[in-house]
Formats: structure tokens, C-alpha cells, sequence
């Protein structure tokens, strides 16, 4: 059972807004629009919908840093259920591609986190065995990790006086892509101590320990990895599942059954490319695809395995692929709720991702780098996305004209009839519960906006208020952030750049007086909940276009809303309809509130927000103030004292020097990138 905490309880505009949503959901209307200002609790709302129906729940947004500020919030309400965390599990991520006119052929070269890693597999792990289960995810939920019935048919089940076989336990691991380290014991391996086996699921913080006599499991124990001590030794496990360490699964058997018509593709294609006069691209196609086969058989896997995901699901060319949204079709059927988080963000992204992904397979196929078959290596298309969750809530303070018309009630559904809704289901919230009303909003000419903007800063530095700053290019925001530091403020550029999970962590130093002032371009709009924010500032606001349009403008507004002292600046020198709209509608959320509160005495409070628990824990100060340093200044690279780098230092400061190399060499600073690569090398040798 969900068991919502929380020490709040429903007020405003929200107890008939969770009314709404739950009737709605309840009597099967497939689409809802929860229409909430900035600061009026839509999480909040969102999980006592989650608490009254009592339905797994999937989460989508348009972007990590803002899923990972859901993840954390939900975990908050929702301490005791699974509450996960499915995003791309790439630091660094660049497709496989190919590009005719120069005939450059560019390798798929990815940095996997191995936390995120975890926590994907912990999300598929939890939807196929329990139902009180709250997914947060990306836009990436939509992309092929295999078929879910393939994944729950690779297991390994084990518990006490279970008679087994060394060896056949060996080769189950093997089968589900557990590696064999005596001395690496990390997520997805696991180790032999005498007749013990020692097992690290890469779906937990934990490892199982089986305590085996001759043939058979005399214990099982949940054991810390890093210290060796048993977790809970007061419980005996008597059973326990092993999943597998990738999403991705072939057996030997599904193998040898679709090998014969990967070979009958492969010749088809390459004549095709022959008869066109390709001889060169049907024999790049016959030696990639004979590699692959050889590796898969032997390896049961291969870097981009990906591409023959059609044969080994049993897929039909053009079949949509197996994605999150499939596992939770195959678990609960259609009892689950699917909100899609900022949905004016979230939907035309879903549209938009299918397009992209085909050309660039296209240009693969045409050269023989790939068969045919990668096409359906895809992320769903929206019309294959859209018919799979039975009940849809599009949440946002701005939503599009294409969700309002989708809520639309159809006659025969019983909640027109009880006076629920009228023609469309949308749920508004426009109320705060803490009283705050929506920004002030100045206006001022963009010449020597950047000094009048210092000016501002300094007067709330000195009141220990945070301001945000959104610029239109990232050289813009790279340029304010080196000028105020300069002039001793505490800056920081939030860009794209910045790993998926530290992105959280900034945002929280910011609360925390490490920053008082963040820089973004398009990354400090939707969703960011910064209640110490007391100014946003707007440069360039007059020059229209889809980072200025009236929606983006409400959203990064919005961003100041959560403080008494709030105020909006917008620095431009003509008044554009987008900035016209965006502070009439303001303006009318303003009004709207203060009649609430003159109608229901409320004094406006601040909120009290705490600053919860890291998505990762920081490493030593002494290490990253290290890598901060030689991010800096990468000239100086001989002080760093390699001896005295843990493990994990070691490959955290190699993985940031190899960004900084690639960065330096696409600069064309051959020099630097060399003494870099020098240093990597150097590292790596001493470990």
C-alpha cells in the first residue's frame, strides 16, 4: 500500500483538485490537465491522487535535473514504497554515426554512471515484483531496453537448503552478465570465498552472501560491501531472486533460433547494396555482422546488441520497441497512472524523438554499417506511445492548446453527469497555500544590463537572498559568470555540460550559501523549486523566440514564486507580445490571489523547505577541490599527487580529464590535450 507522509494536509484550491483528478481517474477518463501555478503544491497534489487510488504511478519529464528534484520529493512523501529513478545512464553519450562527405565513421563512444545504471535496473527490478511502485523518469522511458517478459524470464532464484551446483550457479551469473572479480567487488560481479559465493546485484546497495555446506545453502545473509558486515542478522532470508546486471538479455537458445534469419537479412542486404554498385558498403556490412554474431555467441553480448533488438524480441520490421511504459503494461495491465510532468515541455519532446534517431540510422543502413534491422532500435513514436497508459495527467502552469483539448469529456462518462467536469477535464490550482503572490514585475532597458543587474545582485547578497539569472547563449552565461566572480559574487553556470546527478547538488548548494547566484540559459525554468530565489532576472527579453516566448517567460518567472520579497526583471529595450501576454497573465494570477488572501485573512509566509538528502553522496572535499583546481588551471597538472588518490578518486579525476582533453582538442590545443593524455596514462599506470 502507498502510505503517504507528510506533515501538510490539503488546502486551497487543492482538496477539489485532488477530488477532481481522483474521480477522474477512477470513473476511466483517459486524459486530465492539472493547470497549477508556480508554488501552488502540484507534487503534492500529485501524490494524494497517488495515495487515494492506490495505483503504481510513472512520472515523465522533460529533463533530468527536474526529474531528479521529483525523485527526491517523492521519496520524501512516499519513505516506505519504491519510489525510483529511470534517466539516461550516459555522462557522455555519442551515437554511433556516419558522415558521407567526408567519410567519417564515428564509433558509439559512451561514459555509462553506474549509479544511474543501478537505479534504472532497481526501477524494472521493483516494477516486476511489487505494486506500490512510483517510477520518475525522463523522456528517455520511451527509448528500446528490451522486452520485459525476456528480462523476468532471466533470473536466478536461490534460498535456504537449496541443494545446487557450484558450477551451474557459476554459469546462471554468467547468463545474467555478472562478472567474476575477486578483488573488484562492485555492482554486477560477483566473488568466491572458499565454498561461500558472495553475490552484488547491480540493482542494490547490498550484497547476498551464501553460506553453502558441500551442496547445499545452509544461509543466506544481506551483507555491506564495503565493510563486509551482515545487514540484518537477526532476519533470516530464506529466498531471494537474483535479476539480471543489464536490461538487455540473450539466451544461447533465442540465439540459435534467430541467428538463420539475421544470416538470410545480411545476404538479402548485401546484394541490394551490390546490385546499387556498393561493393565496398555490402562487404563493411558482412564483416560488422559476422563479428557481431561471433561475439554474441560467444559473449552473449556486444556493443550495440542494441541494433538486432528486433529479432530477439520476436518483433516484426516496423513493430514499436519494448520500453519502460511495456514493463508497466506487463505488470499491471492497465491499473497504473502515468503523469507527464510540465507537459507544455514533455509532450513535443515524446513527438519529436523518433525523427532524429531514423535519419541518423538512415545514413548508417544506405552505407552498410548497419542492416535494416537498427531501425527498429528506436524510441517509440508518439502514436505508438500515446494508446499504451490507460490514464494520462498533463501537469503544468502553462499547458498547450493540444492537451486542453485532449481532457475533453466524452457524454457517456459518468463524472459529466455527477458535475465533475463540464466539457474538459482540467483541474486548476491557482491558489498558494502559503499566501505568496506571483512576482513583481520591472521592466527596464537592456542597455548596461549587466551593471544594473550587479547592482540588484549586491543588494540581495547582503540580505542573504539567492537570485537567478537566465541568458540567451551559453557564451553569455559563461562571460557573467567569470564577471561576477570577478567582482567577488558567488556565481555559478548551470549548463548542460554538468553531470545528470550533480546538477541536483548545485541547485541545493545554491539553498545552501555555497552559491548565491546561478546562471543558466534554458536550464532554470520549469519545475526548479528554490524558495531562498527572491529575484529572477531576464536578459534579452525582447528578443522573441522559443527561450522568450510567452510560455518560457511565465515558466522562468515562475522561479521567484516561491518568496515573499520576489520580484521579476525583465531587461529589454522594446515591449514584444510574448512579454505582453506573460505579464497579463501574471498580473491576473497576482489578483487572484490577493483576493484569496484578503477573503481568507492570510498573511503571506515564506516557505519552509528542507534541503533533503543527496541523489549521490560528494567525495572527499580534499579530492574534489582537486579536480575543480585542475578543471581550472590544466596547465598545472604535476601537483597532483597520484599515490595518495583512492581507487574511485582515480577514475573520477581520469573520466574529468578525458572530457577536459577532448574539450582541448577539438580548441585545437594539441599541446595541452597531449600533457592531459600524458597525466591519464600516468594514473592509470599506478593502478
Amino acid at each position: 500500500m502507498f502510505q503517504l507522509r507528510s506533515a501538510f494536509r490539503p488546502t486551497g484550491d487543492q482538496p477539489e483538485a485532488i477530488r477532481k483528478l481522483v474521480l477522474g481517474v477512477t470513473h476511466c477518463q483517459k486524459n486530465q490537465v492539472l493547470l497549477g501555478v508556480t508554488g501552488s503544491g502540484k507534487t503534492f497534489t500529485m501524490a494524494n491522487v497517488i495515495q487515494e487510488t492506490q495505483l503504481p504511478t510513472l512520472v515523465i519529464s522533460h529533463n533530468k535535473t527536474l526529474a531528479g528534484q521529483l525523485y527526491q520529493e517523492f521519496r520524501d512523501f512516499f519513505p516506505e514504497n519504491a519510489v525510483c529513478y529511470f534517466v539516461s545512464y550516459y555522462d557522455f553519450y555519442q551515437p554511433e554515426a556516419y558522415i558521407p562527405s567526408t567519410d567519417t565513421y564515428i564509433e558509439k563512444q559512451a561514459q555509462i554512471n553506474d549509479l544511474i545504471d543501478k537505479l534504472r535496473l532497481q526501477a524494472t527490478t521493483n516494477i516486476l515484483t511489487r505494486r506500490d511502485v512510483i517510477v520518475i523518469a525522463s523522456v528517455s522511458c520511451i527509448y528500446n531496453i528490451g522486452s520485459p517478459v525476456e528480462y523476468g524470464r532471466f533470473i536466478l532464484e536461490l534460498s535456504e537448503n537449496q541443494l545446487i551446483d557450484h558450477r551451474q550457479i557459476f554459469t546462471r551469473l554468467a547468463q545474467l552478465q555478472y562478472e567474476r572479480s575477486e578483488f573488484d567487488f562492485k555492482r554486477g560481479t560477483f566473488r568466491v570465498r572458499g565454498e561461500n559465493i558472495d553475490i552484488y546485484p547491480a540493482y542494490e546497495d547490498f550484497g547476498y552472501r551464501l553460506i553453502i555446506e558441500s551442496t547445499e545453502i545452509k544461509k543466506i545473509e544481506k551483507f555491506d560491501p564495503l565493510t563486509g558486515q551482515t545487514i540484518n542478522d537477526n532476519h533470516s532470508i530464506k529466498k531471494f531472486i537474483i535479476y539480471p546486471a543489464k536490461h538487455y538479455m540473450v539466451d544461447r537458445l533465442t540465439f540459435e533460433m534467430v541467428k538463420s534469419q539475421i544470416r538470410e537479412d545480411l545476404k538479402k542486404e548485401s546484394e541490394e547494396l551490390r546490385k546499387k554498385g556498393k561493393n565496398l558498403e555490402a562487404e563493411r556490412l558482412i564483416r560488422r555482422v559476422n563479428y557481431d554474431l561471433e561475439m554474441i555467441r560467444e559473449l552473449g553480448y556486444v556493443n550495440g546488441i542494441e541494433n538486432y533488438s528486433r529479432y530477439f524480441d520476436g518483433r516484426k520490421p516496423g513493430e514499436p520497441p519494448f520500453s519502460l511504459l511495456h514493463y508497466f503494461r506487463q505488470a499491471y495491465g492497465v491499473e497504473w497512472l502515468l503523469f507527464i510532468d510540465e507537459s507544455h515541455m514533455t509532450v513535443p519532446q515524446l513527438r519529436g524523438m523518433f525523427n532524429g534517431d531514423f535519419s541518423r540510422k538512415k545514413t548508417l543502413v544506405e552505407f552498410g554499417f548497419r542492416l535494416k534491422a537498427a531501425f527498429d532500435n528506436r524510441p517509440l513514436k508518439f502514436e505508438e506511445f500515446y494508446p499504451i497508459p490507460s490514464r494520462i495527467i498533463y501537469v503544468s502552469a502553462t499547458p498547450d492548446e493540444w492537451e486542453m483539448n485532449q481532457s475533453r469529456v466524452p457524454d457517456d462518462n459518468p463524472i459529466k453527469k455527477l458535475g465533475v467536469y463540464d466539457k474538459f477535464a482540467i483541474a486548476e490550482q491557482l491558489i498558494r497555500p502559503t499566501g505568496i503572490i506571483d512576482p513583481k514585475i520591472i521592466v527596464r532597458p537592456a542597455k548596461n544590463e549587466v551593471i544594473d543587474l550587479l547592482s540588484e545582485i549586491e543588494k540581495r547578497v547582503e540580505k542573504k537572498e539567492k537570485i537567478l539569472v537566465t541568458t540567451l547563449t551559453k557564451k553569455m552565461a559563461e562571460d557573467l559568470s567569470n564577471y561576477l566572480k570577478e567582482k567577488k559574487i558567488k556565481a555559478a553556470y548551470l549548463h548542460c555540460d554538468i553531470d545528470t546527478l550533480e546538477r541536483s547538488d548545485i541547485l541545493d548548494d545554491l539553498r545552501r550559501g555555497k552559491y548565491d547566484v546561478l546562471i543558466g540559459v534554458n536550464l532554470l525554468r520549469e519545475g526548479l523549486d528554490l524558495p531562498e530565489v527572491s529575484l529572477v532576472a531576464i536578459l534579452d527579453a525582447d528578443k522573441e523566440g522559443f527561450l522568450r516566448s510567452k510560455t518560457s517567460l511565465i515558466q522562468t518567472m515562475g522561479r521567484a514564486a516561491r518568496n515573499v520579497n520576489s520580484q521579476v526583471i525583465l531587461y529589454a529595450d522594446e515591449m514584444t507580445q510574448s512579454m505582453k501576454e506573460a505579464i497579463k497573465e501574471i498580473n491576473r494570477r497576482r489578483r487572484y490571489q490577493l483576493e484569496y488572501n484578503k477573503k481568507h485573512q492570510i498573511t503571506p509566509r515564506p516557505i519552509s523547505k528542507p534541503i533533503r538528502e543527496k541523489i549521490i553522496e560528494k567525495k572527499t572535499d580534499e579530492i574534489n577541490a582537486l579536480i575543480s583546481d585542475v578543471s581550472r588551471d590544466l596547465c598545472d597538472l604535476e601537483r597532483i599527487n597520484v599515490e595518495s588518490l583512492t581507487p574511485y578518486d582515480r577514475k573520477k579525476l581520469i573520466k574529468r580529464l578525458r572530457q577536459e582533453m577532448m574539450k582541448q582538442a577539438e580548441e585545437l590545443n594539441f599541446e595541452l590535450a597531449i600533457k592531459i593524455r600524458d597525466k591519464i596514462k600516468e594514473i592509470e599506470r599506478s593502478s
